[in-house]
């Protein structure tokens, strides 16, 4: 769509002239923002903010993600390419404090309609049971959302709240597609009420109700399900953990009759498979579908929360 232009810094400006017109206008990276299409032009930071736009809009958007499929979110530098093309963008929708050169670049940049999904949900700060280490990014002290944990879409009914969010942005930026944006926004919801209730009633009776996990992603679903996460590592997916901290986990694992240590398909196994072999524990994957990839337990958001619940459900000794 993008009837409307926006002002271009100088930086954008620059980056524009760098890579040349004719590049821009040919690039078919999906890293890029494809803006001036003749529809709602969204980009998204990474894989459940795309999937969000991408349903809710529909036919009347053109989604892309700042985040490759298979690149690790939390490692995310966006390129002068990226940074130019979001300035011709519509609309951005991210999650403020989970990639922090995506929230300087947001803020800098003059697009009309900035969505933030950690504004349409409560976030908390977790520490190292339920939802691992209270980690913060060093550069972001000041910010009124370091140390909270910004996994949220994992929890089906906090990022339920965020796809009522961001419909209704969506309804306000785009008037003419509103009726459409509700429809798609009211069917997303009940499809994830769903989801919640799957995960309710498949966790209710379990052996244990103790998982490990290498990355801290998983509290708001620990604490929605009455399950209780054990994190090796913390918010940020590939720092190493404490000898003492191994040591720990252990000791609990044995003590709670854990059985498994779930990894992440996007970041190393080699942590979780060295701690399970010493505790003498099995490994599986509990994929915090920050992208997915021919990796990943199934094609889309839905599919690989099934599956994450199926390896729940064999971990915890469902009943």
């Amino acid at each position: 769509m993008n009837v409307r232009r926006h002002h271009i810094s100088g930086v954008a400006v620059a980056a524009v002239t760098a890579l040349g017109l004719g590049t821009l206008s040919a690039c078919s990276d999906e890293s890029a923002a494809a803006a001036n299409t003749d529809k709602f032009d969204v980009v998204a930071s990474f894989y459940p903010m795309a999937y969000l736009a991408e349903r809710i809009g529909g036919d009347h958007v053109s989604v892309t993600s700042l985040t490759q499929p298979g690149q690790e979110p939390h490692d995310l530098e966006i390129s002068a390419r990226q940074t130019a093309r979001l300035q011709e963008s519509d609309a951005v929708l991210y999650l403020k404090n989970l990639q922090p050169s995506v929230d300087d670049a947001v803020a800098q940049s003059e697009v009309k309609t900035k969505i933030d999904a950690a504004s349409l949900t409560t976030l908390e700060k977790h520490g190292n049971e339920v939802g691992g280490h209270a980690a913060s990014h060093d550069d972001s002290e000041n910010d009124e959302l370091a140390g909270l944990d910004p996994h949220v879409w994992l929890d089906p009914v906090r990022y339920s709240q965020i796809a009522e969010g961001v419909g209704k942005a969506f309804e306000k930026a785009d008037p003419d597609h509103a009726a459409d944006y509700r429809t798609n926004t009211a069917a997303l919801v009940k499809k994830l009420g769903a989801l919640n209730t799957q995960f309710k009633d498949g966790l209710a009776d379990t052996r244990t109700k103790v998982f490990i996990t290498t990355h801290a992603a998983f509290g708001y679903l620990a604490e929605r399900y009455g399950l209780t996460e054990e994190a090796i590592n913390g918010l940020d997916p590939e720092s190493e953990p404490s000898a003492a901290r191994v040591k720990d986990l252990e000791k609990m694992a044995k003590a709670d009759g854990v059985t498994t240590v779930f990894y992440e398909t996007l970041v190393s196994d080699k942590t979780a498979k060295t701690i399970a072999a010493d505790a003498n524990l099995k490994t599986d994957v509990l994929d915090p579908i920050e992208g997915i990839t021919s990796k990943s337990r199934g094609k889309d958001y839905f599919s690989v929360q099934e599956a994450n619940l199926k390896a729940l459900q064999t971990a915890l000794g469902s009943k």
